[in-house]
């Protein structure tokens, strides 16, 4: 009885498919591997990519609406719970719109920290493909660096369109945002009159 193994490596997950004769039988086990070899690294395309890229974007945004109002429920909660004196204020401004401010201060808080939360908590859950998207990220990253304008042009009436390729999501993004700096560079060094 021979055997005959195979192995496939594509995006960290080795599939092993086993043939022993009669060839009919044929059973398909699934190992993540948590290693990542060279020649996997190439395995993941710019579109694949792009579209990790925009997921990852995807839950830093889904994130920061609840973060935002985790931080106004407990801005006035506590600001809500404090005694106030309408007489003495703080800072010289009245307590309950000083309390109002904090309030909002709080949900802006909530806001700022919603896209780093975001991040964490997806790099959490794509734990075992993150050295290979980190890889793509410093390519791209280099990518964008070449290619990007001199924001040194740039006026009220020519600003930098996307300085740091943050909105590209996929190819077709990818062209247009090329475009529009050629389009920057034109405006630039020969301005309409």
């Amino acid at each position: 009885m021979a055997s005959l193994l195979k192995h496939s490596y594509a995006r960290g997950i080795r599939i092993s498919v086993t043939t022993k004769s009669p060839p009919k039988k044929t059973s398909i086990v699934r190992k993540i591997s948590g290693t990542v070899s060279e020649s996997s690294k190439d395995a993941i395309t710019w579109p694949e990519y792009l579209e990790i890229r925009r997921g990852k974007r995807r839950w830093e945004t889904a994130v920061t609406i609840p973060s935002s109002l985790l931080g106004l429920v407990g801005g006035a909660a506590y600001f809500g719970s404090l005694e106030t004196d309408a007489t003495k204020p703080i800072m010289g401004i009245d307590p309950m719109i000083f309390y109002g401010v904090c309030t909002v201060a709080c949900t802006g808080l909530g806001y700022l920290l919603g896209p780093t939360l975001g991040s964490a908590c997806w790099r959490m859950t794509h734990r075992r493909t993150l050295a290979i998207i980190e890889a793509k990220d410093r390519e791209f990253y280099r990518h964008v660096v070449k290619n990007r304008v001199d924001p040194r042009g740039q006026s009220t009436n020519n600003p930098v369109p996307d300085y740091y390729g943050e909105k590209i999501g996929s190819l077709h993004q990818y062209r247009q945002w090329l475009r529009d700096q050629a389009k920057f560079r034109r405006k630039a060094q020969f301005p309409e009159e």
